[in-house]
């Protein structure tokens, strides 16, 4: 069974701890609709297709060529009965490995930011709960302290009444959030403006590399074992902070005001498309993880079950958390005598403003405090194992050797350090800006369409008999009827009216109140271009080299599999994929699986022991 550590819903994810959850009134129906008719399916096709060929995100697209031979070599081979050279359209793979770079790079700042958060609890008073601070502002209003909302600037009429100094003071800002934007990023003016690098949050991004690398350092071998508690624990915090939350006054208001839905916006595309986007970033479709994680999984393992009990867990989590997030928003709202639309928030807002917040109301709010952001820290690092082993995955499925097999370590290593030096320039002054950017565009509209395209490459290129017959053939059943529908028709249908009714209604970025520039959003769509365009781009390469007399049969030729297309394993290869004639001396050829830790021989592990290949998630 895969423990897929894929990236945690928007409404528990790191940066945006309860971003669907705050939106949930506007989408909740539209999630749920975007879950069973897109997710689900979704999620079983990516199981699937990574378990059967025991491959990662660049080497389960066997279409590509690995060489060329003529008939009546080791594979048996459909017609023409001839020379030719197979290849296929490997760029979705690339496209998915393009989207976890850029999700990798981003990801750790955010954990860093929740490692800072979590040191800066380990204190008597937390250093946002009021506004006597030498970083504060005359417009600072905090909640615990009448006698510092405005740091002595209040007008005295408004004295001890806190409802009527809300009402007054609509552009208050409250102590955390000055907190975040003034001495934890201390935030410049312009994207453009990058300033210096803050050191405390550059620490603390070595702190999170080096974490995940060290459970790392033995592959799924080591993280399979460390997500068993990054995965699990998380909800006994969760709990906790429930119990804790609908026990305050106010919790019942923030429930309500959580399941009440905004019918006025449902026709909205921006809600359709953010509610596919948590879908996406919820179960992880897309961007390689879910396929690498299966490629460890055994042949014959029952992922069309794995994939209904993740999908549906996955989701009630995201359910779940938002009734802990308005439980405890509902209780600040009660206090401050404000409606719940007043204290709710989404993205960082949320995470590390609305409510740290919320959490200095509660009785020994630092432990409070350090709960909710060691809960942050783990969802964070059991996303990152994910995305950094897709990315070693792909690069020693690509390459292929023995020698980058046995030092997968120093591949490992190497991503850490390249990642950690790309993260430098997000921990300086403008690095929200950027990071916001890159998670707006490089990992939002690129998932989309590159599950479209992997839902028609699968069922119309390969072909969709094909692949139930892999599907029966690897766990003794065909996929059922509604999920061949949705693979066929409903699912690519709903991803692309979801993305034409995106691009007509497209707002630009913005934070806060600050308008991204014209400079900044061009970039932001060269980041989402840079993962799509390669799919393109590799098509017209593999078709330039393929054989064939018009364009008409180069085409044909490049849209074959492979011959090494199939299970990696030789007991596994039945049916068509069943070899011929082995592989002879003269052929220079050499039959291996490109995941060792499939096969049940002994290997050698980077740290020179030896140990049986037979890692299961």
């Amino acid at each position: 069974m895969v423990l897929c550590p894929a990236r945690p819903p928007r409404g528990t994810r790191t940066s945006n701890e309860a971003t669907g959850a705050t939106r949930s009134r506007a989408f909740m129906l539209p999630y749920f609709i975007m879950l069973i008719f897109c997710g689900i399916p979704l999620f079983f096709m990516e199981l699937s297709f990574g378990q059967f060929a025991s491959r990662g995100c660049l080497g389960v697209w066997k279409i590509s060529p690995m060489f060329k031979a003529c008939p009546g070599g080791p594979w048996t081979l459909p017609p023409p009965a001839r020379c030719v050279t197979l290849p296929s359209p490997p760029g979705v793979g690339y496209g998915m490995m393009v989207v976890s770079t850029y999700i990798g790079i981003y990801y750790n700042v955010v954990i860093c930011i929740a490692f800072y958060y979590f040191f800066s609890s380990m204190t008597h008073v937390l250093p946002w709960a009021y506004c006597n601070n030498p970083w504060n502002t005359p417009d600072c209003a905090g909640v615990l302290d009448a006698s510092n909302l405005t740091n002595g600037s209040r007008p005295a009429a408004l004295a001890g009444n806190l409802s009527h100094l809300l009402n007054y003071s609509l552009q208050r800002t409250s102590p955390s959030e000055e907190y975040w934007r003034l001495y934890v990023l201390k935030l410049s003016d312009d994207i453009g403006n990058f300033g210096e690098v803050r050191l405390p949050l550059l620490g603390c991004l070595g702190v999170s590399w080096v974490v995940v690398f060290l459970c790392l350092i033995r592959g799924v071998k080591s993280s399979g074992k460390v997500v068993y508690f990054t995965a699990t624990f998380p909800y006994v915090v969760l709990t906790i902070l429930f119990v804790r939350g609908v026990t305050l006054e106010g919790a019942f208001t923030g429930i309500t005001y959580y399941l009440t839905p905004q019918w006025d916006k449902i026709l909205e595309a921006k809600v359709w498309g953010d509610a596919a986007s948590q879908i996406f970033y919820s179960l992880g479709c897309a961007w390689g993880g879910l396929i690498t994680m299966a490629s460890y999984n055994k042949f014959h393992n029952n992922c069309y079950r794995d994939s209904i009990i993740i999908s549906i867990t996955n989701c009630a989590t995201s359910v779940y958390a938002g009734f802990v997030i308005f439980s405890i928003l509902g209780f600040m709202a009660s206090h401050l005598g404000v409606d719940v639309s007043r204290v709710a928030d989404h993205g960082p807002g949320l995470a590390f403003v609305a409510y740290p917040e919320a959490l200095t109301l509660l009785p020994v709010s630092p432990l409070w405090s350090l709960l909710f952001f060691f809960m942050l820290i783990l969802l964070g690092l059991g996303t990152q194992f994910c995305l950094l082993e897709t990315l070693v995955t792909a690069i020693v499925d690509e390459v292929g050797n023995e020698w980058i097999l046995q030092k997968k370590t120093y591949v490992t290593l190497g991503v850490a350090v390249a990642g950690f030096l790309l993260g430098i320039p997000l921990t300086s002054q403008a690095g929200i800006y950027w990071l916001l950017l890159m998670d707006n565009y490089a990992a939002s509209f690129s998932l989309v369409v590159i599950s479209c395209i992997m839902c028609v490459s699968i069922m119309y290129i390969y072909g969709h008999r094909n692949y139930f017959q892999d599907i029966q053939m690897m766990l003794g059943f065909p996929p059922p009827l509604f999920f061949q529908i949705c693979w066929r028709f409903v699912s690519p249908a709903i991803i692309f009216f979801i993305l034409v009714f995106t691009v007509i209604q497209y707002q630009p970025i913005t934070y806060n109140h600050y308008q991204y520039p014209g400079w900044a959003v061009a970039i932001g769509f060269l980041m989402a271009l840079s993962s799509v365009i390669c799919i393109p781009l590799y098509a017209l390469f593999q078709l330039c080299r393929t054989d064939g007399d018009t364009l008409l049969q180069r085409l044909k030729n490049a849209t074959k599999p492979s011959r090494d297309w199939g299970p990696a394993l030789p007991e596994h290869q039945t049916g068509r994929y069943v070899p011929t004639l082995p592989p002879s001396p003269e052929d220079g050829l050499e039959v291996q699986p490109l995941h060792p830790d499939k096969a049940q021989i002994p290997m050698v592990g980077s740290n020179g022991s030896s140990r049986l290949q037979d890692s299961r998630i």
